[in-house]
């Protein structure tokens, strides 16, 4: 389907049951991914067979759905897979050819995505591998990234602003000793649109600038955190580990190249709108006509960025539907037990009246009372004690 036929149509939202369903659909895919690709995570172990694993998963999963329908629905990855390791901070998405390995104790941060017809679901999670409790610096970055997750839940609803899930963000984060690292963004999510128009700020700043904006009902966003235990200030150390680009729609120019030519009307074909990984393109020849491409604007490049060697990264990404009753995380997976070295956090008013703020609305007339722990405690209670500690083991 072409842009124009997109744009004459009416754009869906959450106010149709099918969207919601597409969009949970998505995220169990994703969910289940990122469990198999946590499951393949082993020292010596290569990355880019953990990465492919994780992408095939996903294409084969939503191959599966709406097989016999008349009008083809676009399925598969919305993001591909990035495991980056200790002081890498994202986009780690290596080539066919690359030999790295994980190590024991390493920490690992996944990172993908899963559309069905356009409407995405991405996930990011964080893990040691190692056996028992993570401690330490590591378990503070961890949990500061949990716990501004958690915040983030609760303040990214119909009414709040942009600019209030940024503030107390970066407040969390100073409370467990760490840094939000800076150029990371949070996007609405739209069908086909992986970086919609409203965007939430990592750090504010007086280089990064977005628009003020007020979340509204029905609505779908990526809420990207991360955090770091050294300067939040991460580094591109190498153009040639850049391996994930995605269509710039909006610039064209004729490429002077053959190699280039090839290459990208490859990518017109097979990634017209999702970013992609150029493990899919012919190694060779995507090496000489990516750079044309990306030089002039055609390609937006996710660059593999650092923090210095020795410092804690950790990223946890989530999505959510802003419905009627309330916010639905639709994608996440449990951490490792966590032992930081500061209870800070759970000291903190203001912190604590964010956690202690419900997720969803209470619905009228006599529902059925919640059971458990969560129930007995209230949901903030609960809520406080699992950002600080972790939510249990794998």
């Amino acid at each position: 389907m072409s842009d124009d036929e997109r744009g004459e149509e009416k754009e869906l939202d959450l106010s149709s049951p099918e969207v919601v369903t597409k969009y949970k659909s998505a995220a169990e895919i994703v969910n289940k991914a990122l469990q198999l690709v946590l499951s393949e995570c082993k020292p010596k172990a290569k990355i880019v067979d953990i990465c492919e694993k994780g992408d095939s998963y996903i294409r084969e999963q939503t191959g599966n759905m709406y097989k016999n329908v008349k009008k083809k629905i676009e399925r598969g990855v919305a993001f591909p897979t990035c495991l980056s390791v200790n002081n890498t901070v994202c986009h780690y998405s290596p080539l066919a050819s690359d030999e790295t390995v994980l190590e024991e104790g390493d920490i690992l941060k996944i990172d993908m995505g899963c559309h069905i017809d356009g409407f995405i679901a991405v996930v990011g999670h964080t893990h040691v591998l190692q056996q028992g409790p993570v401690t330490g610096r590591a378990a503070d970055a961890i949990a500061a990234a949990n716990t501004a997750a958690e915040v983030a839940l609760r303040l990214v609803k119909p009414g709040k602003k942009n600019q209030d899930v940024t503030e107390a963000i970066q407040k969390v984060a100073a409370a467990y000793d760490c840094k939000i690292v800076e150029g990371v963004l949070s996007h609405q999510l739209k069908q086909f649109v992986i970086d919609g128009n409203k965007v939430v700020l990592s750090v504010s700043n007086p280089e990064t600038r977005v628009d003020d904006a007020e979340f509204e009902e029905n609505e779908v966003y990526a809420i990207d955190i991360v955090t770091s235990t050294g300067e939040g200030k991460p580094r591109l150390l190498d153009e040639k580990q850049t391996t994930i680009y995605k269509r710039a729609v909006d610039k064209s120019y004729h490429l002077k190249m053959k190699a280039s030519r090839f290459i990208f009307s490859e990518i017109n074909q097979k990634f017209p709108i999702m970013p992609f990984s150029a493990r899919a393109l012919e190694e060779k020849r995507a090496r000489l006509g990516l750079v044309e491409c990306v030089n002039h604007e055609l390609l937006q490049p996710y660059p593999v960025l650092h923090e210095k060697p020795g410092d804690f990264v950790a990223h946890i990404k989530f999505t959510v539907l802003l419905m009627p009753n309330g916010s639905d995380r639709i994608t996440s997976h449990t951490l490792q037990e966590l032992q930081t070295t500061t209870s800070k956090t759970v000291d903190d008013p203001e912190i604590k009246a964010w956690l202690a703020l419900p997720v969803k609305t209470k619905k009228k007339g006599g529902g059925k009372k919640k059971k458990g722990k969560r129930a007995e405690k209230g949901e903030g209670e609960a809520m406080e004690e699992e950002a600080t500690n972790g939510g249990g083991q794998d």
